[in-house]
């Protein structure tokens, strides 16, 4: 379940998952949530990922892909339940644009 979608969106979402073969049940749901937690981490463990990358990614999911997928997705959906689900995404990609604060050269 995706919180804040509509039961219509759900279902639409539910029937995506069970037709397509990129998608497996629950994915969108799994998605969203990979999503919003990695842009809610603090700005240097995103960063080492970007340097480094990150080696859970490979067991838990990796939420560049999550972001990929649910691109896709809302461009197999309706318009109606695609505006749903692009509303929650664009709240997490609000966070993930939002320009980090600047960094006092003097250590004040």
């Amino acid at each position: 379940m995706v919180g804040g979608l509509s039961s219509r969106a759900m279902s639409e979402i539910t029937r995506l998952e069970r037709t397509r073969n990129y998608l497996r049940p629950g994915d969108v749901s799994v998605a969203v949530g990979l999503w919003k937690k990695y842009v809610h981490q603090p700005e240097r463990d995103l960063w080492h990922d970007y340097e480094w990358g990150n080696v859970h990614w490979y067991c838990c999911g990796d939420p560049l892909e999550a972001r990929a997928l649910l691109d896709t997705v809302m461009r197999a959906l309706s318009p109606r339940s695609a505006r749903e689900l692009r509303m929650i995404v664009e709240r997490s990609d609000a966070v993930w644009d939002r320009p980090s604060p600047p960094y006092d050269v003097d250590g004040r």
